[in-house]
């Protein structure tokens, strides 16, 4: 039966249906419907089977109106009552809420905010508008990037000029007057043509340790004479094997055998004479020189232009060992107080050119300290050309070069001329047969 319409067959007298207790939507009209129905339905389990008969009314026509008993539908009264009753409260039933994922709940949901995302006022903190901004004014021109120097420079005042003024040649001493450096490769430890064993070179050091420099001579009346006359005699050595010949006065030729080991020929008196020659007392220098020409049919080169102080093993090589220096002519090195390789000096001799090996000892710079010693040159020349020389008392290797002890103008020097294997060559000793003139004895 539809809403609004009549009971009955049609009469003025007929109930009205009854209205529905709220206005709902049809989803929620329905719930109500099914809600209503089982509570109708236990009410009625809940009653005994045999309802009460409701009595009829009568219509207008004298006809009795439907009675409903137990089971049937309920009056409008009825009705009414039962929904005030048994209305269920407005929403959805706790734990069943239809709208929590149908309708979201009004304005944004927490944490979503149309500003949380919005920048600030302002421009971002370290970046300002005037950042790149061009400085003020035009561009500088090319024109201002540099400016003409002056023609003149600026006036000095000549007290100030004066004041600025440094005196360096005063601070600083003559470096001519120093020793040359020494050379960047200090020596070798064998030569590159022949070497003699350590045992040799050990007996050496032995033979000068037992026989230490002697003290200056004090020539006789003979040696005197042969010194100023330059009547200097050679002394072969023990164990010389060749032959020493006298060619005149200060003139001396020699030849050694194939495999003669090493010697040295010592001369007498000696050059230089501390008695007589010692430029700290005299203050005038001092040069003794001689030469050895090698001649044109001597088989080897291995003869030695040197300088020692007495006494000197004659077994041994002048240069290689203490109060002794010379120039080998195999390797073209200078040794002084060195049994190993020796330094670089010179190339190696040639035959039949003329070698001459001087000293020069001059009255020492200045007095006191180190200065009280002379200064002694040593050079060489070759056929009447000085080629080379050196300081005494130059730079040397603290570790590897030994004392120049015996050189150093205090102890007589004798000239000292080395021998090795087969040589041949003559001893000049007479200034008036030297090849090389610019000599001040």
């Amino acid at each position: 039966m539809c809403f609004g319409s009549f009971k009955g067959g049609g009469g003025d007298d007929g109930e009205l249906a009854p209205r529905p207790a709220q206005q709902q939507s049809e989803k929620k009209q329905q719930q109500q419907q099914q809600q209503q129905q089982q509570q109708q339905q236990q009410q009625q389990q809940s009653r005994p089977g045999s309802g009460r008969d409701v009595k009829s009314k009568q219509g207008p026509g004298g006809g009795e109106a439907h009675g409903h008993a137990a089971g049937g539908a309920p009056s409008g009264w009825q009705q009414q009552r039962a929904a005030d009753e048994y209305a269920p409260p407005i929403g959805p039933p706790p734990g069943h809420q239809t709208d929590s994922y149908d309708v979201p709940p009004p304005g944004p949901p927490p944490g979503q905010h149309s500003t949380a995302y919005a920048p600030p006022a302002g421009p971002p903190p370290g970046r300002h508008d005037d950042d790149y901004a061009p400085p003020p004014g035009p561009p500088p021109r090319a024109s201002d990037d540099w400016a003409a120097p002056p023609k003149e420079p600026p006036p000095t005042d000549p007290a100030h000029a004066k004041l600025l003024e440094h005196d360096w040649q005063a601070a600083v001493p003559d470096t001519s007057l120093f020793p040359d450096p020494p050379p960047f490769f200090s020596g070798y430890d064998r030569s590159h043509t022949t070497n003699a064993s350590e045992e040799e070179a050990a007996a050496g050091e032995q033979w000068c340790e037992q026989y230490p420099l002697a003290r200056p001579l004090v020539l006789d009346e003979a040696g005197r004479a042969a010194l100023q006359d330059h009547n200097i005699r050679l002394m072969p050595p023990v164990g010389f094997n060749g032959s020493l010949e006298w060619l005149g006065k200060g003139h001396w030729a020699a030849s050694t055998a194939r495999g003669s080991p090493d010697r040295c020929l010592i001369g007498y008196p000696p050059l230089y004479v501390v008695e007589q020659h010692d430029p700290t007392r005299t203050q005038r220098p001092k040069t003794v020189y001689y030469e050895v020409k090698l001649l044109g049919s001597s088989r080897e080169t291995s003869v030695a232009l040197g300088f020692a102080a007495l006494p000197y093993p004659s077994f041994r090589m002048p240069g290689w060992h203490r109060g002794s220096l010379a120039v080998h002519g195999d390797d073209g090195h200078r040794f002084v107080n060195d049994r190993w390789g020796g330094k670089d000096f010179t190339g190696e001799f040639r035959r039949g050119d003329t070698y001459g090996l001087g000293m020069t000892l001059r009255p020492p710079a200045a007095a006191g300290g180190a200065a009280h010693r002379p200064k002694v040159e040593i050079f060489l020349t070759r056929n009447g050309v000085r080629v080379g020389g050196w300081d005494l008392h130059e730079e040397t290797d603290a570790e590897q070069d030994l004392p120049v002890t015996g050189l150093e103008g205090f102890h007589d020097l004798s000239c000292a001329v080395g021998t090795f294997d087969a040589v041949s060559f003559e001893v000049v000793l007479d200034p008036a047969k030297w090849v090389y003139r610019d000599v001040e004895l």
